[in-house]
């Protein structure tokens, strides 16, 4: 590749580039984004040459005339007539500055684009600058040191010339100092906006090296003077820490200067009228809050290449006559600047890369200068803004301080640019900028390293001059906290002042985001932080300045206790936030640590409102979360804590002593604080500033209780301080403790009170009558029995009552006296009786303990009824009577002395009340008021019938009230409940017998009948038996007779079993059935060998399985143990597989076991996987044979009648399919064919039966080929014009080939001979036979090339014969019907083809095109009109042209109702609807006998066709349809062939009112209607529940979606998944995938769904099929109306919604009834004949001709 490009380049040729200069300039070079760019360029150069002055003129039109007349100008401007400086136009720009001359390296640098200055120490580096000169003018004209140069377009074209010579001078007269530009403009126009202009000049000459001076004319009128002038610059000394070289090396600081600078400006009053007015400062502040990017330029920044764009603001009021325009007003600025001299080191590397980017090196040294503006300062231009009279403002508003982050602060190269610096202030040093030095340049590689470098020193000197100012303040803050003493600070004033000045240096120096580029800010941001080694950050705090890292963050938490902390103000926080942020964010400033607080109270006790602050704020924290070191925390704290008390008396006291206070609520007024207090007591000034929640919660203290006050004060030691707090010795303050208590009391909890109990209970504490007295030693004055009672007395005389009774109660004074006091001195004496003593006890059981009554409860103090009959037994002294507790008798009733229970001796003159106050005391004490359930029931178990009776009745009355924890597991072993079993009563134990008396008819024990309802209910009886006995008992003694079990049976079906119980029944022979053959005996089987009788086919299967019927309930348990309605199809087969010929015999001949056969063929796929090769293997299949009649006709060609059927049952591979009519007439009488039913060929071929077209071979031979035949052209082109009408009907069949390929030329030939010969030949198994016969047509094929068709010549061709020949090479499975079909349409006329239906307009039309095509070129020859043979009749008549409209397969989410045509229109009255029913159908069966086609009957198929489509007729794409006439109508033909009984249905897509064809079966013989009764009869019980809950698309079917129609039904079982969502009435509710929200559908479709049931229901109780084989399904889209899936059918919610809901909801059903009384019987059709073909259509018509008087009689009704 080198070699060659080596070569190309040796032989090409050199061009040069050439560049179109005009362009060039006017769309690069003169092109600058800002404003006032001329000027820039033009200052920038007069800088580089040293200028120190220069003169901007703009010149009028007039003004440059008159200078030409008249050289005499005046010095001294005068008042005139002056124009708007707005308005004016100016012809010439000229620019003057008295720099040093050009030299002619200078002038041959001018006309040279992009050759720069290569002096590293200017500016100037790119040489485009002087191009900007461009943008105003044509023609430039520059002037310098006596010589001149002019720029021009030669020949006013692309190519720009210079043209350079010397200006003429006399010898007397000096060079010209002035270097001039000269720009005529190209069109007049106004001077720049004079006040921004202005501006621009004033920021431009501050950092000008050389420039100092400025002015500005208007002709010959000098609008703006100005002057700078710096001061003596003053080394400061660097800061020690800072990091003064750059990142790379590059930089590096030597020293930094100060400088004051001084501008002067002189400024006519001309030029102020012209500008903008200033803004408000609030105005000021809106835009800056109206900002997304968080600062802006501000107005009066408009200088230089940043002057904003804006709208003008209207001109303020022309100024009066009396105004001096031109008069003259001086206004200055004082700035400071700080300068960073720098020494650069690069290497050489980096110098080679500046040089080509610059061509120039960099420079060895530089500054970099930063404008500061103080804080004294700035205040003061901001008050002089102020004042100022003009109201556009200062025009040096753009050099103040940008303290609020506007972006006014530029960065300047030379000039300002449009880059901002982020901070405060100006900067300016030798960036290497863009080209148009609108920006820093930050893209290229090299440049972007020189500038990054730069960047850094200039965050190292905004840190210098920030360290530098805050060093200042130090100094003075310390100076004025010195005159304050040692530890003193400033005065207030003097830190306010000294606090804004900080704070205007922290704001100057926040860096904000900077524009265009953020990284510029960004960068020096970073650098103003980190270039500090170990120099902290200064920062103005509440102690004065001091190093960020010792300053802390303001919270207010803390401001009530900690004193000294040096934190940073809030106006400093709140007016630096950006900084103070910034700060926090790099972690130099930190907010007040729980460390900070200890160090601090470590230094100082804290006043008790210090203390509290403090304690308020660790409460705060605690409040905030659980941290797992609060605990220590609080431990430290309090260790750090101390307090002083003011008292009395005063202390110091550590808060980590305090163990206890004093509830500031509630102590406070109980506990007196005059007497003796604990010293760990935290002091109640402190306490009482807070919660005493919070106090215990918070902190390790708990509340001092009444509980341990109470052990402070009886404590011996403090008592022993002071006497008078002796509660053993002073009654007075017994008293007052005994009334603090008292106070207490209600509040004190149990174990509270127990304490106080246990305190003073041993102490005599108890003023009384007979001095102090230990509690129970005392009485109070209540008990009056005694007179040497020591009595209760207060020394106060108060009165013991309230809480102070209830306090002196529980220490154990006495209400009453002792109860053995009594005993021995009344009961003994027999003074009282039982009833007077529970008198007495009543009148103190209030008084009582409860000790004491436990003792009266643990005493026999009591007799019983009937112990002494003579006496009481209290009246006998000296007699010894028995007693008893309590508890062991029973209350004196009635009942409890019958049942002999022992009850309390009551004496007969007292009454007993359960409700008395004594009764209520006996009770407290432990009489019984009923016996235990454990002793009842044995009463009632006993062996006195009497006494056993009423025990079962006392216990039934109170078994809720008392004996509700009755349990019958609990006396399982006990027999206490009356029985019955058979005529014989008994006690029966609980689970010996049941509630339900139908048991007794088992043998089983049942409640007695004469106890009263309820009573098995209150007892838990079990009403029935459990399973598991069932089970066993069935098992063990079955029923002996069919009467006994149809009771047994019928008692049974009311259990549930479990599952394993039933297949253990289905399995147990207890079912009793008479043998058949033997007449009255009874054989017992298993349920699961049992079937009920009655249903359809038991005739003959009676024979073979075992019928029963032992009634509905009976049979429903038989039902759940197994027994089916009918044998299975499996259990068919192997009953089939056992023995097939007794089966054959059993089913009495061929008609039952062809019927057994379609059953099989129907639910085959119910059949096992063994059973299919068992009965491949075996004898099961019918095969007939014909067999010649004695007395026939010997060829094969006689009639039917002379032909025998010889049946035999084969293996499937010994019977053939008939499949080819032609073979079976040859070879019929030699091997035996499957019945010619489709259903029974599915079946056979299943099991592997052969076709008959596979056995026969044909061999052809032919005569000459008749070439150039026109019967070949004329027939190729009839079969490729019919065969769409025939394949279009024939979606579901198989091809072999497509219509378009048959189309080909190549692929279809047809051939014409002489003759044709054809000998087929049969082999198989042991058969050969051949026979030959002429042929009018044959068809093959070899392999896979073209399809040839062979006609005879010699004889009429035979449409059968090309029909029957076509279809094997068409299909892969032909049929007999499609041969005659096929046929048919090839031989009927095309009109009467249209009248059955079939869409014939696009072949008339053709015909039609090439009839008139053909009349057209006869004409143009005007040759006579000769009639072409080979050209069928034409109907000439014009014909109304039809609209081609599209079938649309796509699917509509919301289908739209059906078009009210046809059988819609004859649905509005239910009775005219049924009478025309019966007409059509009537019309439908005559048509097969008549010869003449009757009228048509437009019948709408919206019904079975989706919504979303017209009904169309057996069309391949279009359908011919006027606009307005409704769907196409069809005729219903008779049968176009005498061998097809009831003629082959000639429409694609039938109506639901379809043919009644007969059955499909060719043959003489008449199918009989039982044979299709049962067929229906299959179909119908075919339909199964389905029982996934997830439907997935069957993938058995490879269909081609182009050749497919099923938009009504969808015959592979769905096209998408379906979801079980629930089910509403029985019937289960299934969702599409694609529906949203499926989950919901139920809900939010109720209604909906409702309906729909209400039209199902009826229908299916029509065809009688099961409900679980209903179901409905909804979907999102689609053309799917319906599905048969195995058996379970599938309705589609959403075709009804959209059809027939919103008449059902009108009460209107008729429509919706017949509807889907179609649809449903097209679902049960599938289940005998799966695709859409003839068969189909068949069972279908039979179908909805079986059950239409049912639904006649269900519109009728409704």
């Amino acid at each position: 590749m080198a070699s060659s490009r080596e070569a190309l380049w040796a032989s090409g040729r050199d061009e040069t580039v050439e560049v179109n200069q005009r362009a060039l300039i006017d769309k690069v070079l003169a092109r600058y984004s800002g404003e006032f760019t001329v000027f820039r360029e033009l200052l920038q150069n007069s800088d580089d040459a040293g200028a120190r002055s220069v003169e901007i003129r703009f010149e009028t039109e007039d003004y440059l005339s008159q200078e030409k007349c008249n050289d005499d100008q005046s010095d001294e401007p005068k008042q005139e007539n002056l124009p708007d400086l707005k308005t004016a136009l100016v012809r010439q720009w000229t620019f003057k500055n008295d720099g040093i001359h050009f030299r002619d390296e200078d002038w041959s640098r001018l006309k040279k684009i992009a050759e720069g200055n290569p002096d590293e120490e200017k500016i100037g580096a790119f040489g485009v600058g002087f191009y900007s000169l461009f943008s105003v003018t044509e023609e430039p004209w520059v002037t310098s040191g006596g010589q001149w140069m002019n720029f021009y377009w030669k020949d006013k074209k692309d190519q720009l010339y210079a043209r350079r010579g010397t200006v003429p001078v006399s010898e007397d007269e000096a060079v010209d100092p002035w270097t001039t530009f000269q720009m005529t403009l190209r069109e007049p126009g106004p001077i720049p906006p004079a006040f921004d202009f202005t501006r621009f000049l004033v920021s431009s000459i501050t950092f000008m090296t050389h420039l100092s001076q400025v002015s500005v004319y208007f002709d010959d009128k000098r609008l703006v003077r100005l002057s700078k002038d710096g001061g003596v610059p003053r080394e400061v000394p660097m800061l020690k820490g800072l990091k003064s070289t750059s990142p790379e090396g590059m930089m590096n600081v030597k020293s930094i200067q100060t400088m004051p600078l001084h501008i002067e400006a002189e400024v006519v009053r001309w030029v102020y009228t012209v500008g903008s007015e200033k803004p408000s400062a609030t105005d000021t502040l809106k835009t800056v809050s109206h900002q997304a990017s968080g600062f802006f330029s501000s107005l009066f920044s408009g200088f230089g290449s940043s002057t904003p764009r804006r709208t003008p603001t209207p001109l303020p009021s022309l100024p009066k006559e009396s105004i001096n325009l031109l008069e003259a007003h001086s206004s200055g600025v004082v700035l400071a600047i700080f300068t960073a001299n720098v020494d650069v080191r690069v290497n050489k590397k980096m110098t080679a890369e500046l040089l080509r980017s610059t061509k120039k090196n960099p420079p060895s040294r530089l500054r970099y200068e930063l404008i500061y503006t103080g804080k004294d300062e700035y205040d003061s231009s901001v008050r002089a803004e102020e004042k100022t009279a003009h109201a556009t403002g200062s025009v040096f508003q753009g050099l103040r301080a940008d303290l609020e982050g506007t972006g006014s602060a530029r960065v300047f190269i030379g000039h300002s640019t449009g880059q901002t610096t982020g901070i405060g202030g100006h900067m300016a040093t030798r960036f290497i900028p863009t080209v148009e030095r609108e920006s820093i340049d930050l893209v290229d590689r090299n440049v972007a390293v020189w500038n990054k470098e730069l960047l850094y020193v200039g965050g190292f000197l905004a840190r210098f001059a920030y360290e530098l100012e805050l060093e200042n303040i130090k100094k003075l803050w310390e100076g004025a906290a010195a005159a304050n003493g040692p530890g003193g600070l400033p005065d207030e004033e003097i830190q306010t002042w000294l606090r804004g000045r900080a704070l205007h240096a922290l704001k100057f120096f926040t860096f904000q985001p900077s524009t265009p580029s953020p990284v510029v800010s960004s960068s020096m941001e970073t650098a103003f932080f980190t270039c500090a080694t170990t120099h902290p950050f200064s920062i103005i705090s509440s102690e004065g300045v001091r190093s960020a890292n010792l300053v802390y963050v303001p919270d207010p938490e803390f401001s009530g206790f900690l004193k000294r902390l040096p934190v940073i103000s809030e106006d400093v926080v709140n007016g630096a936030k950006t900084m103070i942020n910034a700060l926090r964010a790099r972690g130099m400033i930190k907010n007040i640590t729980f460390l900070d607080v200890l160090n601090e109270l470590r230094l100082r006790p804290l006043s008790e409102t210090e203390a509290v602050a403090c304690l308020k704020w660790w409460a705060g924290v605690n409040k905030k979360g659980n941290n797992p070191n609060l605990l220590q925390g609080r431990s430290q704290l309090l260790d750090a804590l101390v307090v002083s008390i003011t008292g009395p008396p005063e202390k110091i006291m550590k808060l980590s002593d305090a163990q206890t206070f004093i509830n500031s609520r509630t102590g406070g007024a109980i506990i007196p604080t005059d007497g003796p207090l604990p010293s760990t007591l935290l002091p109640t000034s402190i306490t009482r500033s807070f919660d005493p929640d919070v106090l215990a919660s918070v902190f390790p203290w708990k509340q001092l209780t009444i509980v341990d006050w109470l052990g402070h004060v009886t404590d011996p030691k403090v008592a022993a301080d002071n006497s008078e707090y002796d509660i053993t010795l002073s009654a007075s303050w017994a008293e007052r403790v005994l009334s603090a208590l008292a106070r207490a009391w209600p509040s004190l909890n149990k174990n509270a009170q127990e304490v106080v109990v246990k305190i003073l209970s041993p102490k005599p504490c108890v003023p009384t009558s007979a001095g102090l007295k230990i509690p129970d030693q005392a009485y109070f004055s209540s008990v009056n029995l005694f007179r040497d009672l020591p009595i209760v007395t207060m020394p106060s005389g108060a009165v013991v009552k309230g809480a102070l009774e209830k306090v002196l109660q529980s220490l154990g004074v006495r209400k009453h006296v002792e109860l053995q006091i009594i005993f021995d001195r009344m009961i003994k004496t027999g003074d009282w009786t039982i009833s007077d003593l529970v008198k007495y006890l009543v009148s103190i059981q209030s008084t009582l303990s409860s000790q004491e009554l436990e003792r009266l409860r643990q005493t026999s103090a009591f007799t019983k009824d009937g112990a002494g009959k003579e006496q009481s037994a209290l009246s006998t002294p000296g007699r010894k009577v028995q007693r008893y507790k309590a508890m062991d008798l029973y209350e004196p009733v009635e009942i409890f002395r019958e049942l002999g229970l022992p009850i309390i001796d009551w004496g007969v003159d007292n009454r007993w009340r359960q409700s008395s106050d004594e009764a209520k005391f006996l009770f407290t004490l432990g009489l019984r008021r009923a016996p235990p359930l454990s002793e009842i029931l044995g009463i009632a178990a006993s062996d006195n019938p009497t006494v056993r009776g009423k025990a079962l009745t006392f216990f039934l009355d109170n078994l809720s009230l008392k004996y509700s924890d009755y349990d019958p597991h609990n006396y399982r072993d006990l027999a206490f409940v009356p029985a019955v079993r058979g005529s014989e009563k008994l006690l029966s134990k609980p689970f010996e017998l049941y509630a339900a008396p139908e048991w007794a008819a088992l043998g089983f024990p049942v409640v007695d009948p004469l106890l009263h309802d309820g009573t098995a209910s209150k007892l838990k009886l079990q009403s029935h038996p459990p399973t598991s006995e069932l089970v066993t008992l069935l098992e063990r003694s079955p029923p002996g007779d069919e009467a006994t079990a149809r009771q047994w049976f019928e008692v049974l079906s009311g259990r549930e079993f479990s599952q394993a119980q039933l297949r253990k029944l289905s399995e147990t022979s207890f079912v009793p059935v008479k043998s058949a053959g033997n007449k009255g005996v009874i054989q017992r089987l298993q349920p699961i060998q049992c079937y009920f009788a009655g249903i359809g086919g038991a005739e003959h299967h009676s024979k073979l399985f075992s019928f029963v019927d032992f009634g509905t309930r009976a049979n429903t348990f038989l039902a759940a143990c197994g027994t089916k309605q009918e044998p299975s199809v499996e259990e068919i087969a192997q009953i089939l597989l056992a023995n097939p010929r007794q089966f054959y015999e059993l089913a009495n001949g061929r008609e039952n076991y062809i019927l057994e056969l379609r059953n099989l063929a129907v639910n085959k796929r119910h059949l096992t996987k063994g059973t299919i090769i068992r009965m491949k293997r075996s004898n099961v299949l019918l095969g007939s044979r014909r067999v010649k009649r004695s007395g026939g006709k010997a060829s094969n060609e006689g009639d039917e009648d002379d032909w025998d059927f010889q049946d035999d049952l084969l293996q499937p591979d010994k019977v053939a399919i008939a499949d080819d009519t032609n073979a079976y007439q040859l070879f019929g009488d030699r091997i035996f064919c499957a019945p010619q039913e489709d259903i029974l060929e599915e079946l056979y071929i299943f099991l592997g039966s052969p076709r008959l077209s596979s056995l026969v071979r044909e061999d052809y031979r032919t005569s000459d080929e008749i070439s150039s035949s026109r019967t070949g052209a004329e027939i190729r082109h009839l079969i490729l014009e019919r065969l769409p009408l025939f394949l279009h009907g024939h979606y579901q069949s198989r091809t072999k080939v497509s219509f378009n390929w048959l189309n080909e030329e190549k692929n279809f030939i047809v051939k014409v001979f002489g003759k044709l010969l054809v000998t087929k030949s049969l082999h198989h198994g042991g058969i050969r036979y051949s026979e030959g016969h002429e042929a009018s047509a044959v068809a093959k094929r070899e392999g896979r090339g073209p399809i040839q068709l062979w006609l005879a010549g010699n004889t009429q061709v035979d449409m059968y014969e090309i029909s029957i020949s076509l279809c094997r090479l068409i299909f892969e499975s032909p049929k007999v019907n499609d041969t005659l079909l096929f046929m048919t349409i090839l031989s009927t006329d095309l009109n009467a083809l249209k009248r059955r239906g079939y869409n014939t307009d696009r072949i008339l039309r053709q015909q039609k095109a090439e009839k008139e095509a053909a009349e057209k070129a006869v004409r143009e020859a005007r040759a006579s009109l000769v009639a072409s043979s080979g050209i069928a009749a034409q109907d000439t008549q014009t014909k109304t042209p039809t609209t081609q409209t599209k079938i649309s397969s796509a699917p509509a989410p919301v289908p739209p109702p059906p078009t009210n045509t046809g059988l819609e229109q004859i649905l509005k009255r239910p009775s005219s609807a049924i009478n025309e029913l019966g007409r059509i159908l009537r019309q439908n069966r005559s048509d097969a006998s008549s010869s003449r086609p009757p009228a048509s009957h437009p019948i709408s198929e919206n019904v079975l066709q989706p919504p979303d489509r017209p009904a169309s007729p057996p069309s391949g794409e279009n359908v011919s349809q006027s606009p307005n006439s409704g769907p196409p109508k069809r005729d219903i033909s008779p049968p176009p062939y005498p061998g097809m009984p009831g003629g082959a249905p000639l429409t694609a897509n039938p109506g639901p009112l379809r043919r009644l064809a007969r059955s499909p079966q060719p043959g003489p013989t008449v199918t009989p209607l039982s044979n299709i009764a049962n067929n229906i009869d299959m179909a119908i019980k075919a339909c199964t529940p389905e029982r996934s809950n997830l439907l997935r698309n069957r993938e058995e079917m490879q269909t081609v979606k182009e050749s497919l129609d099923e938009g009504y039904c969808d015959v592979s079982g769905r096209a998408g998944d379906l979801d079980l969502v629930g089910s509403m009435g029985g019937v289960k509710v299934f969702a599409g995938h694609d529906l949203p929200e499926r989950e919901t559908l139920i809900r939010r479709k109720h209604d909906v769904l409702a309906r729909f049931l209400h039209v199902l229901n009826p229908l299916i109780t029509i065809y009688k099929i099961p409900q679980s084989s209903l179901h409905i399904f909804a979907d999102k889209e689609g053309q799917l109306v319906a599905f048969n899936r195995g058996g379970s059918l599938f309705m589609n919610l959403r075709y009804f919604e959209a059809w027939h809901d919103h008449e059902v909801r009108q009460g209107d059903f008729s429509k919706a009834f017949i509807s889907w009384y179609f649809t449903l019987a097209h679902e049960i059709a599938h289940n005998l004949v799966h695709p859409h073909n003839s068969e189909h259509e068949f069972y279908f018509s039979a179908i909805c001709e079986a059950y239409l008087v049912s639904l006649s009689k269900l519109l009728l009704s409704g």
